[in-house]
């Protein structure tokens, strides 16, 4: 069975329409679009895995990179994951220690570009729109690679710059320019926006990544996060990629060393 076989399958016109309806509670309601985010990156995560592997994830441990204060802590656990959270931030950290009062996993202050981990030595290796907010994201990808046992998964997923979320809380501004998107933001609202391009936010493409992970010789699948199946294809249409596939997940998988 390939990889993505059983998401297919949950990746509908539907899911596509109702995550659309959650961004706009983003900024207003967090959790609520947190939430309504994990519960479908757990998904994802879980179909992932059980289209390779016999056994349910039951017990399997699953680090997320940049897990922020925890929203996906709850999620995991209940599909059955030992959930570690990376987070590298105090202040996120700190949003984690008020959510982890109310919800499971373990949460370590790290950084994704030196894990504090074995190599090989996490079942799946998970970062939900990180690589975009570091300099080196492909530094990220291999560490990433590196704790993954052999067998086990590592999904990355990010926003592709030139898509209608680059920007991020920017708007379609970024299409301008990433340095005069964050200036035009901080005039009109009196402070720099916290995801400043140059600084916290970065132009990655569709094709960095998809020739990073090649290169790897790692690479199972590449597909649009958030669009429905039928849409896959944007993925390997150079140039219209960078437009509308909006946030690529990668899906590596280290080989299993032959006997």
């Amino acid at each position: 069975m390939a990889v993505t076989d059983l998401f297919a399958q949950r990746a509908t016109l539907g899911r596509s329409v109702r995550l659309l309806a959650e961004f706009r509670h983003e900024q207003p309601d967090p959790a609520r679009f947190y939430g309504a985010l994990a519960a479908d990156t757990a998904g994802m995560v879980t179909d992932l895995w059980q289209a390779t592997h016999a056994d349910n994830p039951s017990g399997q441990t699953l680090v997320d990179v940049g897990g922020g204060p925890g929203y996906f802590a709850t999620a995991f656990t209940d599909a059955g994951w030992h959930y570690i959270g990376v987070e590298p931030d105090p202040s996120e950290m700190h949003a984690a220690e008020q959510t982890r009062r109310a919800g499971p996993g373990t949460f370590v202050r790290a950084s994704g570009m030196a894990l504090p981990f074995a190599d090989g030595s996490v079942d799946v290796c998970l970062s939900s729109n990180v690589a975009e907010h570091v300099p080196q994201p492909w530094q990220l990808g291999a560490e990433m690679l590196r704790v993954t046992r052999p067998g086990g998964l590592a999904i990355l997923s990010y926003t592709v710059w030139l898509g209608p979320f680059g920007g991020h809380e920017m708007g379609l501004t970024h299409y301008l320019g990433g340095a005069r998107a964050a200036a035009r933001y901080t005039r009109k609202h009196g402070r720099p926006p916290k995801n400043n391009y140059g600084s916290s936010l970065f132009a990655v493409s569709a094709a960095d990544g998809l020739n990073w992970a090649a290169g790897t010789g790692a690479l199972v699948a590449a597909f649009p996060r958030y669009h429905p199946r039928w849409a896959w294809w944007l993925t390997s249409a150079p140039r219209i990629r960078e437009f509308l596939v909006s946030n690529l997940v990668l899906v590596l998988r280290p080989p299993i060393p032959q006997k």
